[in-house]
C-alpha cells in the first residue's frame, strides 16, 4: 500500500526531508520525500496499512521549526516497488 501526502506552510529550510527520512527508517517503510517548486513537500511511502498509519501520526506535526499548516493525503492500494527510503534533490 502507498501513503502520498503534500505538506504545505514552512516546511522547506526546517529540517523537514531529514526528520522525514529519519521516521521512515524508524518505521521501515520505503519510499521518498522531496521538496517541490510550490513550496510544499511531497512523500510518498510504502508499506502495510497500520505501519504507514503510524508513521504519519509521527511525521504530520513536521520537525520542531516547521509550520504545517495543510496536509493532503491518500492512501493507495498499490505497490510502489521501492527498496529503500530516500530524500530526493
Amino acid at each position: 500500500m502507498l501513503l502520498h501526502i503534500i505538506f504545505a506552510g514552512r516546511v522547506h529550510g526546517v529540517g523537514f526531508r531529514k526528520f522525514v527520512k529519519r521516521k521512515a527508517d524508524e518505521f521501515g517503510v520505503k519510499g521518498f520525500v522531496r521538496n517541490l517548486p510550490d513550496g510544499t513537500v511531497e512523500v510518498l511511502a510504502e508499506g502495510d496499512e497500520e505501519t504507514l498509519k503510524s508513521f504519519f501520526d509521527a511525521i504530520e506535526n513536521g520537525p520542531p521549526l516547521a509550520e504545517v499548516n495543510g496536509i493532503r493525503y491518500e492512501f493507495i492500494e498499490k505497490d510502489g516497488g521501492f527498496d529503500e527510503f530516500k530524500i530526493e534533490y
